[in-house]
């Protein structure tokens, strides 16, 4: 995260309206009527610019923990693809499940099965890059996550090279259920990040999905769960993954950033942190 920094805004109208005080134009009322067209509108443009200015406010300042923050252009953007990658992570996932769902003559089912692995990939990486950039307090679950992401992902490219030959990988878990082993931990990585949201944001959606991701794997693996409910619950599956994702657009940005001294403050060197940590000991 970027460091904190100190913001300060100043006004210049006021000297504009000094400037209009003191200022003695250099022409006859004459030559007044004549340039009058020109002058003042060169003039009136420059205020207004000055005005302008006064116009463009601070970012509000938070109270963290070591200290106050601000939400910055890095920061904007972090967040930006964070939800970026959800979405994609989200749409891919609908549109390759939904195949279950649409009759065998529909005109694009073809389509849907002959790219089903690039959706795949492509909801994977998504997920990947939320991961990238999810901020978790604890740095050792953001490293658990990311690690369970890596061996999904070796995984799936495992099972796709060695397993599946002839078809494709998606349909190999479906007729396999011991092969769930291998893109299990890519879920895992999924379920950890929407337990988190759930856990902080205390989103419905993100908490319910927490339950159902695990649920329909397991219940493959084992062969314990019927058909039935696979589809049911998949179907689920899909409505509270797009809600989720969606939903983080409404969202302030902050929300996303959590308390930016934290980060802050873990980046700092130790020498650094006891001398922070002794400043603000003295001032409570």
């Amino acid at each position: 995260m970027s460091s904190m920094a100190m913001v300060t805004a100043c006004s210049s109208s006021s000297s504009c309206s000094s400037f209009t005080r003191n200022t003695h134009l250099p022409f006859s009322p004459s030559s007044t009527l004549t340039h009058q067209h020109r002058t003042p509108t060169s003039f009136n443009l420059k205020c207004q610019a000055a005005r302008d200015n006064t116009l463009l406010e601070p970012p509000t300042v938070y109270q963290g923990v070591y200290g106050p923050w601000s939400v910055d252009s890095a920061d904007i953007r972090e967040v930006v693809l964070y939800r970026s990658g959800l979405v994609t992570a989200a749409t891919s996932f609908v549109v390759a499940a939904s195949a279950v769902f649409l009759p065998d003559d529909f005109v694009l089912n073809d389509f849907l099965k002959g790219n089903i692995d690039v959706l795949y990939a492509v909801g994977a990486g998504g997920l990947g890059l939320s991961l990238v950039l999810i901020h978790i307090y604890v740095t050792e679950i953001k490293r658990t996550l990311q690690a369970l992401w890596v061996l999904g992902v070796v995984g799936s490219v495992a099972a796709k090279v060695c397993l599946a030959h002839d078809v494709s990988l998606v349909q190999y878990v479906v007729d396999n259920p011991v092969a769930v082993w291998f893109v299990g931990p890519l879920f895992a990585a999924l379920t950890g990040l929407v337990f988190k949201e759930g856990l902080c944001y205390g989103k419905l959606e993100a908490g319910i999905l927490t339950f159902i991701i695990p649920s329909v794997l397991l219940g493959h693996l084992s062969g314990l769960m019927d058909d039935g409910v696979k589809v049911g619950l998949l179907g689920a599956w899909m409505t509270l993954f797009v809600t989720f994702a969606a939903r983080k657009f409404t969202q302030p940005i902050k929300d996303d950033i959590g308390d930016k001294s934290v980060f802050t403050f873990k980046a700092l060197p130790e020498e650094e942190k006891k001398a922070l940590i002794q400043k603000l000991e003295q001032q409570n």
